[in-house]
């Protein structure tokens, strides 16, 4: 998945996902938290790739995965292509009325607009891409 979009939550948390978008998520898909103080939204067959990794680690690594379980939702478009993103998981990011919405090889991760400005401002710059190339051995 690729992309950058950037859309308003409405007054009850819905966010319209591009159509680009919408293709490779599906209809139903599933939003959870992320190490980078964002959410994650992955397409239903992505989600249950997900599920087996993790059912295939130890009881001790999977009680580690908990928190990305307990907290995901299973979301589905309505027929304005928008999906209503819960409460708690819009307080966790930090999401105000601005959204950007960024594809990200197999997954969504949806920013709250500032937060994702900031970042991107680092971590476009030439310096960085070329050092993140280095380090992938590209």
């Amino acid at each position: 998945m690729t992309g950058e979009y950037r859309h308003s939550l409405d007054s009850k948390g819905r966010l319209f996902i591009p159509a680009k978008l919408r293709e490779e998520l599906g209809d139903v898909f599933y939003i959870t938290l992320s190490m980078d103080n964002c959410l994650s939204a992955y397409s239903a067959e992505s989600w249950s790739e997900f599920s087996a990794k993790v059912n295939e680690m130890s009881y001790v690594k999977q009680r580690k995965m908990r928190p990305l379980f307990a907290y995901a939702a299973k979301c589905e478009l309505d027929g304005q292509g928008r999906t209503l993103i819960p409460a708690h998981l819009r307080e966790y990011a930090g999401l105000g009325k601005s959204v950007t919405v960024v594809g990200c090889n197999n997954h969504v991760e949806i920013w709250d607009e500032q937060r994702w400005e900031e970042l991107s401002a680092n971590e476009k710059t030439p310096e960085n891409i070329a050092a993140v190339m280095n380090e992938l051995e590209f």
